[in-house]
């Protein structure tokens, strides 16, 4: 989106200062960080609250040189909002509308100041258009990191989430903007699944059309999103469990060979963790072969018995479709044996007390 008409006429000179080039002396310095803004007061102060009270409450001497190393976005963001405050042409996107909301917000640039102030207009673009692409919810969702606590105060993160959460839990059917797509169908939109009536639905969208997208995001924004999908109500458990599949190949290096890098262990662990506390609770939306996986990357990367537990508990219950190579999980160091026979004696004896449980026939033997 674009703002203002009139040309930019803010100029360089050097990496830390940047003025106003017009016939008009300029009457004020703003530092922000280590940028001096050479501006002038009328245009500032006439959409600014916060800059009209830095200039009545500062002291004689200095009354013309103002300080806010705090502003959010920095800089750069503050560029922004001072261009809008002049009038001049500047360009508004996923990438940098949240760092101009959050300026804006410092800045005090309200409706009370001025009508069709900045908070407004940016307002009005995050509504009407940010936050109806798929693809600019995701970039504005992994900008908001850098922006905290403003963002979340703001409400961005959380809008951000649901519009992204919405998208996902949308009807197939309905989706119409574009998105990345480089995996194999799920089972049951090839024909492969068990269920499937030999009937071939017309389906030109997949059911996890969203997924690889999601995979762009930190674990901590993904936890959250999925989190939110979940919460919603409107995604089976085997398009969450593909979702998670896909993030942790794409996000843990090795982990489909069962190697697991030997940098960032910390950061790793919380991933596998993380992708652990994501499992949906119905058994059979994620292969035992993925759990397996998982259960290695976990004893490897030194996670919590908590997650390690669960894991066990999890393929257990689906141990018959475990191969031998999947159970092939190397021994700590010291032990006499190259793979660790106790896993495996552990997991067999509780599929064996959770088929006692679940097939009384089965218990009399």
């Amino acid at each position: 989106m674009k703002l203002g008409s009139k040309p930019d006429s803010f100029q360089t000179d050097g990496d830390h200062i940047r003025y106003v080039a017009t016939e008009l002396a300029t009457d004020i310095v703003v530092n922000v960080g280590d940028v001096k803004f050479y501006c002038h007061k009328f245009p500032l102060l006439s959409k600014s609250a916060r800059l009209q009270k830095l200039v009545a409450t500062s002291n004689d001497e200095n009354g013309d040189e103002l300080h806010i190393q705090d502003i959010p976005g920095g800089p750069g963001a503050f560029e922004i909002c001072a261009k809008f405050c002049y009038g001049m042409t500047v360009t508004l996107n996923a990438y940098n509308v949240v760092a101009a909301r959050c300026a804006a917000e410092y800045l005090e640039m309200y409706e009370t100041v001025e009508k069709g102030n900045l908070i407004y207009k940016i307002d009005v673009f995050l509504n009407s258009s940010i936050f109806r692409s798929w693809k600019d919810s995701i970039t504005v969702l992994q900008s908001t990191k850098s922006l905290l606590p403003w963002s979340e105060e703001l409400k961005v993160v959380s809008r951000s989430l649901d519009s992204i959460a919405s998208k996902a839990s949308i009807d197939t059917s309905m989706v119409e903007w574009s998105y990345t797509y480089n995996r194999k169908k799920l089972p049951s939109e090839n024909g492969n699944s068990p269920q499937w009536n030999g009937v071939r639905k017309q389906q030109t969208v997949p059911k996890d059309w969203w997924v690889e997208d999601l995979c762009e995001l930190r674990i901590d924004l993904y936890k959250r999103v999925i989190t939110t999908i979940k919460t919603k109500g409107r995604v089976s458990g085997d398009v969450i469990g593909e979702a998670l599949n896909a993030y942790t190949m794409r996000r843990l290096p090795g982990f489909s060979k069962g190697m697991i890098p030997n940098n960032d262990i910390v950061k790793y662990r919380s991933l596998v963790e993380t992708i652990v506390w994501l499992l949906p609770a119905e058994k059979g939306t994620v292969s035992c072969s993925f759990l397996l996986r998982l259960l290695r990357a976990a004893i490897l990367l030194d996670c919590g018995e908590t997650e390690r537990n669960e894991l066990m508990r999890r393929i257990s219950q689906q141990l018959p479709e475990a191969t031998v190579t999947d159970l092939l999980i190397r021994a700590p160091a010291g032990e006499a044996t190259i793979y660790d026979v106790d896993i495996v004696h552990n997991l067999v004896a509780s599929f064996m007390a959770h088929i006692s449980q679940t097939d009384p026939v089965k218990k009399e033997f």
